[in-house]
């Protein structure tokens, strides 16, 4: 971006969020276990049955389902605490 002299400020939206190479193909799982939540009184998890496939059809390898899976598992972690967040603010409002 330097190089056409810009500067990430010209081109994130305030809502964009950046996601690191490393880290691309496990949001991507992520992103396709949307509909995948379980709800009870609120998201409890992700349905973990349906995560082999999903790895699969997003081309994760064999090698790094594992790595993968407990980067999807950090992502939930992190989604759920913010659902929780949510729900607290909404109940105060």
């Amino acid at each position: 971006m330097a190089a056409f002299g810009l500067s990430i400020d010209d081109v994130a939206e305030e809502d964009d969020i950046l996601i690191w190479p490393d880290n691309w193909l496990a949001f991507q799982v992520f992103r396709a276990m949307g509909t995948q939540w379980r709800v009870a009184m609120g998201a409890t998890g992700l349905d973990y049955n349906v995560l082999p496939m999903v790895m699969r059809a997003a081309g994760v390898r064999r090698r790094d389902r594992d790595e993968v899976f407990w980067m999807v598992r950090a992502m939930e972690e992190a989604a759920l605490l913010q659902m929780a967040d949510d729900a607290e603010a909404n109940r105060n409002d």
